[in-house]
């Protein structure tokens, strides 16, 4: 199998490669990342194994690419979520809803993070997995610890607790979610909302 990136591969038509990683990232959701071989996703792709190094040098290559894009665009969405500095109940609320709209954006790189992460956090490579895991960690119990220390959430409120119950059933929904369904990614992040805010907040 290659080991160095193909030359070429780097003036592929961007809108081939992201047709690719869509289905590359399709099977391993699927598949499973160690199930899945070159030639099953390039199978999937109607064309010959050795066209697909034309564009990557391997599946770990594609991985990467499909999980760095997922993160980039979900911590642009967090980040200006924070930045604007919104109470935690609002900061709550939209950090659920940005969660959904990349669920809707990349429901199978949610599910082969959800899946693959805890051994793909032994390569090298994929190192950047635990910093966002760290930030992610960051960002949603200083929101719950700011909610209590306001007295937005109830005091006795176990923060670490509701962060894992939080992120945890969020992130579950990219196994039964499907774009373009019967609810819009912020319908969804509305009920769930109603559900878990009325568990959380201070009680009149």
């Amino acid at each position: 199998m290659p080991t160095k990136k193909n030359p070429q591969a780097t003036g592929a038509a961007p809108a081939r490669r992201r047709e690719l990683l869509r289905t590359a990232a399709g099977v391993f959701a699927e598949q499973g990342y160690n199930a899945t071989t070159v030639r099953t996703i390039a199978d999937q792709a109607g064309m010959l194994a050795g066209s697909l190094y034309y564009h990557f040098d391997s599946k770990e290559s594609m991985l990467e690419e499909i999980l760095r894009t997922f993160l980039d665009e979900l911590w642009e969405g967090y980040d200006t979520v924070l930045a604007a500095r919104l109470g935690p109940r609002e900061t709550l609320q939209a950090l659920v809803t940005e969660s959904f709209k990349e669920i809707d954006r990349y429901r199978d790189a949610v599910a082969i993070y959800q899946k693959e992460s805890k051994q793909l956090l032994a390569q090298e490579r994929f190192a950047f997995l635990a910093e966002s895991q760290r930030r992610f960690e960051t960002a949603w119990l200083s929101t719950l610890e700011r909610g209590v220390a306001e007295r937005v959430f109830r005091a006795d409120l176990d923060v670490r607790l509701t962060y894992r119950f939080v992120r945890d059933t969020v992130w579950v929904a990219a196994s039964w979610y499907r774009p373009g369904g019967q609810h819009s990614p912020e319908e969804i992040a509305r009920q769930y909302l109603s559900m878990v805010l009325d568990g959380i907040a201070v009680r009149e």
